[in-house]
């Protein structure tokens, strides 16, 4: 898979790595606010280098409300309109682009590797967002004295969280080497 500027983009849209239409024109879906309820809201940055040096680079805000059970990512351009809205629910993920274009899958990653041509691990950034560790395909999971994982390895991604407060990092550092490419993903938590 050749990462070219609009397949950068669309794993924006994705979700992290995560990622609409203008505000007006996608309805806001009401979220439960029961006790697996969360929202974290940021900035992203997305970097690919390839193997020649040459860097893609893309970044903007992140609006995330998750009540355990569905979820809805909107990721902006950094002036802040709403680029891309990813929604989820058990069995069913759709994407709908700036554009108007909406994709759907089974899940988040299928979403991905459909808008992307690979594997891109979305359902995973879920826990990572709560600081979690997924599932028990992470390896040499590094903990803070408080039981926090720091640093982990999962599905081919090496994971730095830091700057924990009551729901979370506040900041994920997510990075992958592919050959020929390193991708590089930054997400920053606002403080409340």
């Amino acid at each position: 898979m050749t990462w070219s500027f609009t397949r950068l983009r669309a794993w924006l849209f994705v979700g992290a790595c995560a990622l609409v239409t203008a505000c007006t024109s996608v309805p806001e879906a009401p979220l439960s606010t029961g006790d697996g309820a969360f929202s974290r809201n940021g900035r992203f940055a997305i970097t690919v280098t390839e193997s020649d040096g040459q860097q893609k680079a893309v970044q903007g805000g992140f609006n995330w409300h998750d009540d355990g059970s569905r979820y809805r990512l909107d990721l902006t351009s950094p002036l802040g309109s709403i680029e891309a809205r990813v929604e989820g629910r058990p069995g069913h993920a759709t994407l709908t682009k700036a554009d108007g274009a909406v994709y759907e899958a089974r899940n988040p990653d299928e979403l991905a590797e459909e808008a992307l041509g690979g594997p891109i691990p979305v359902s995973n950034l879920r826990a990572w967002m709560r600081g979690r560790v997924a599932d028990t395909s992470a390896m040499d999971v590094q903990r803070d004295e408080l039981g926090h994982p720091v640093s982990f390895q999962q599905d081919g991604w090496q994971a730095r969280l830091s700057r924990y407060d009551t729901q979370g990092p506040g900041l994920l550092v997510l990075q992958r080497a592919e050959p020929g490419r390193r991708i590089a993903v930054r997400l920053a938590v606002d403080q409340p």
